[in-house]
């Protein structure tokens, strides 16, 4: 049972941006997209269901930021892997959800090769 697939949640606002992170993620064998979320509510609810092994969130979105769902993220479980996807300019932003508990970065607009060394790297982290 070695192979199991890592799960991913996918966290942004916007449908294009979800898409493209999900053809990129899919790329990779060991790893499925097992959710997608349009904001910080969603996010939790859909953590809370599927519990995945990495989320991917966007920091600025409607309703409820990424900052926020991170820590609401993290009390339901403090070993959550969440990685921010976040343009340029928002560094404030990355720095404050690093602090919460964020384990790494991905910028906006992202390259394929960013994505795989960033998913690979973070889930050498997880080995369960």
């Amino acid at each position: 049972m070695a192979d199991v697939k890592k799960r991913v949640l996918i966290v942004d606002d916007a449908q294009f941006t979800r898409n493209m992170l999900k053809n990129i993620i899919s790329k990779i064998e060991q790893i499925e997209v097992i959710g997608e979320a349009s904001n910080g509510v969603e996010a939790i609810s859909l953590y809370k269901k599927l519990n995945p092994d990495l989320v991917t969130m966007d920091l600025v979105m409607p309703e409820k930021g990424g900052i926020e769902a991170t820590e609401e993220i993290l009390k339901i479980n403090s070993k959550a892997l969440i990685v921010v996807v976040s343009a340029l300019g928002q560094e404030a932003l990355v720095l404050e959800a690093a602090k919460k508990g964020a384990k790494d970065f991905i910028q906006k607009p992202f390259k394929t090769e960013q994505i795989l060394e960033v998913m690979d790297r973070i889930l050498k982290y997880k080995k369960t």
